[in-house]
């Protein structure tokens, strides 16, 4: 799996992307961040300057990981992402990847949720993470809570990103707006 085994089967055809998300920097490079490989690894591929095809150049992360539902930011020249594990519709423990650069090496480090329900990330996996318009380090983590035996029930989970020894962390609340953020 680490040697590419996956990634050469599918070199010609594309690899298969599947749970994905958009990331542009500050530079306004964007990137396309998906599950491959069977969700086996996480890809990071750069887009066009016109954001409508890869460029050829991209990064696998955690191969054999089995990682799926990545959220990506920045903050403070690190970028981070949380990504859930594969066990089908079931939620999972949150892992937290960093890394210097974009198409740098990943760190993973352990799950950013404390408290009562981290250990299934609050019964949901992570969709997105929307940086606070007008506020500066304030980001909001986006998450999916499937319902697979009532799929339109499906909800959703927003918690505040917030920040302990410069690593995210997400602790449940039952309610809170942005001055969170103050």
């Amino acid at each position: 799996m680490e040697k590419g085994l996956f990634v050469h089967e599918h070199l010609y055809s594309g690899q298969m992307s599947r749970d994905m998300t958009l990331f542009v920097d500050d530079d306004n490079k964007a990137y396309h961040i998906y599950s491959s490989e069977e969700n086996l690894t996480l890809h990071i591929a750069e887009l066009s300057d016109d954001y409508t095809q890869h460029t050829g150049k991209y990064i696998r992360i955690a191969p054999a990981g089995h990682n799926e539902a990545p959220a990506i930011f920045k903050r403070n020249g690190k970028y981070y992402m949380i990504t859930s594990g594969c066990t089908g519709w079931d939620p999972n423990a949150a892992r937290l990847l960093v890394a210097d650069q974009i198409m740098g090496e990943w760190k993973l480090l352990p799950n950013p949720c404390v408290g009562d329900g981290a250990d299934k990330t609050f019964q949901s996996q992570g969709t997105y993470i929307l940086p606070v318009a007008g506020k500066k380090d304030a980001f909001i983590f986006m998450a999916d809570r499937w319902r697979p035996k009532n799929p339109i029930d499906g909800r959703y989970v927003w918690l505040p990103v917030q920040f302990k020894n410069e690593l995210p962390v997400l602790s449940w609340l039952d309610e809170w707006d942005l001055k969170v953020f103050d």
